[in-house]
């Protein structure tokens, strides 16, 4: 097998173009033969198949079925019936009642009041004062002010200018390839396989709810009634899970490695200087003089007098009176007479005649339906999964222009 490898590796490196030749021809099968990848033997798998059956289900069918049958039937008679009652009269009467009450009576008067009011009365007096006027006086001045002032001053310099240049450069370095080869090997795989029988199984189906007449303390009565339970038998699918072992042959992946040298061209920054003439403006300063001219003002105090009226308020105490009328009320008592009415009853006989219902049974033949069960057996379709061996070839036939690492996963 080293051999075969080795010889495969040759012709490869000889037959290779120029895009092999940057790789040394590692990843490229186009020039290997098809019997040098070519596996020890084949395997069986196992393929799962969907079928379509038929089973046999009993099911249970309910028909209609008329019977007749005889039903109590109450009719109603209506008997004539006399009887006396009595009724209630309610008349009203009156009594005198005599009762007392007082009537009030008013009167009015009158009353003297007296009272004092203070009532204002007004003078006018002067007060002389005195007081300071200060009167304003300008006068003309001139300061000196001294500033600075920046001008500006424009100079050429020299300036250095660094800028970094990519540099081409080319080397030579090792780089590991890596590549994926399949190999055969053989495991045992679990597999489920699903069965199962058919049984009997017996089931109670409860009976109907009927209304039927049942005889009572106040005659028949028609109430629900249960009808005795059904035993049913049916046919149940039971499944089952078969577990086996079975052989088969799996393509495992194992990775390749090798050192190839490869050229490599890579970009190297350089520094670049270069002096460059800039115009620079600078600031000096330079002092200035200048005569400003101002205004001063200085006051002068100069005394005045006047004369400030003002209102002096004095209050004189008067007494005045008036006369006050008001209302005295009295109660007088005086008595009346009034009619009052209250409620007499009495009991007066009346003979009416009602109708009396009473119920007559009769036998009435009635039509009913009843439901009858019948089993009947009919056939269902129904899928199942059934394995079926296939025998699998590896590799299979390599087509002209596919690589072999695609034709091995193909056949795997």
């Amino acid at each position: 097998m080293l051999r075969v490898c080795l010889l495969a590796c040759v012709v490869l490196f000889v037959c290779g173009g120029q895009a092999e030749a940057d790789i040394c021809g590692v990843g490229s099968y186009r020039c290997c033969p098809v019997e040098t990848c070519a596996a020890a033997s084949s395997y069986t798998g196992c393929q799962v198949q969907t079928v379509t059956a038929w089973k046999t289900v009993c099911e249970t069918v309910y028909e209609p079925e008329e019977y007749t049958t005889k039903k109590v039937v109450y009719e109603p008679v209506y008997e004539p019936v006399q009887q006396t009652t009595y009724r209630i009269v309610t008349e009203t009467a009156y009594r005198d009642e005599e009762y007392t009450v007082c009537r009030p009576v008013s009167e009015t008067k009158s009353r003297t009041e007296s009272w004092c009011v203070q009532r204002p009365v007004t003078e006018t007096r002067y007060q002389t004062r005195q007081y300071t006027v200060q009167k304003p006086i300008w006068e003309d001045r001139v300061r000196e002010c001294r500033y600075t002032v920046q001008q500006p001053v424009c100079e050429t310099v020299e300036r250095e200018c660094r800028r970094t240049v990519m540099r081409c450069e080319t080397k030579t370095i090792e780089q590991e390839r890596c590549w994926t080869v399949l190999k055969p090997e053989t495991r045992t795989r679990t597999v489920q396989r699903v069965g199962g029988q058919w049984k009997q199984q017996v089931r109670t189906v409860p009976g109907a709810m009927t209304w039927r007449f049942v005889p009572g303390p106040w005659g028949p009565q028609l109430c629900p009634v249960q009808c005795p339970p059904r035993q049913v038998t049916r046919r149940v699918w039971c499944p089952e899970t078969i577990i086996e072992e079975v052989p088969c042959t799996v393509m495992v992946r194992q990775v390749v490695k090798q050192k190839c040298p490869v050229q490599v061209t890579q970009y190297v920054p350089t520094v670049q200087v270069t002096k460059v003439p800039v115009q620079v403006t600078r600031m000096v300063s330079r002092e200035v003089l200048q005569k400003v001219p101002y205004r001063v003002c200085r006051l002068e105090c100069e005394t005045k007098t006047e004369q400030i009226p003002y209102t002096v308020c004095r209050m004189v105490t008067e007494t005045k009176s008036r006369e006050v009328p008001y209302t005295v009320c009295r109660m007088v008592t005086e008595t009346k007479t009034r009619r009052v009415p209250y409620c007499v009853q009495k009991r007066l006989p009346c003979t009416s005649t009602r109708q009396v219902c009473r119920m007559v049974p009769k036998e009435v033949e009635v039509k009913a339906c009843r439901m009858v069960p019948r089993q009947i057996l009919r056939q269902i379709p129904c899928a199942e999964r059934i394995p079926v061996p296939q025998v699998v070839q590896f590799p299979v036939a390599v087509p002209a222009g596919v690589p072999l690492r695609d034709a091995s996963l193909q056949g795997g």
